[in-house]
């Protein structure tokens, strides 16, 4: 099993759980972070510590949000490592739980 970024992280970019991942799984994209599924040890140490609320265990893994598995997997492929932790996006505070984030999300460094 592996956990799963998912929406209510997007536009806020947290990292609160790259300082607490023991392997270094996530990997950062312009206003998002994914998890590399093959490199997660399933310790769940980035749960507790994210603001947001924003990843699950691949199991608990809502319905609705589903479509993060591949997201994350496809991404994570892409974008480069991070290891340190960074201050979140500017107005994460205004992002937080707004409804239908994915189409804000940016997959490619060239369109940030």
């Amino acid at each position: 099993m592996t956990y799963v970024v998912t929406d209510n992280c997007i536009q806020c970019k947290h990292t609160d759980c790259v300082a607490v991942c023991p392997v270094q799984c996530f990997y950062e994209g312009p206003n998002f972070l994914v998890i590399h599924p093959e490199e997660c040890i399933d310790c769940d140490a980035c749960v507790p510590v994210c603001p947001v609320n924003a990843i699950y265990n691949e199991d608990k893994l809502p319905d609705a949000k589903k479509e993060f598995l591949l997201i994350n997997e496809v991404l994570s492929r892409l974008w480069p490592q991070i290891t340190d932790q960074k201050e979140p996006l500017p107005d994460a505070v205004k992002w937080d739980g707004v409804e239908n984030k994915l189409r804000n999300l940016i997959k490619s460094w060239d369109s940030a």
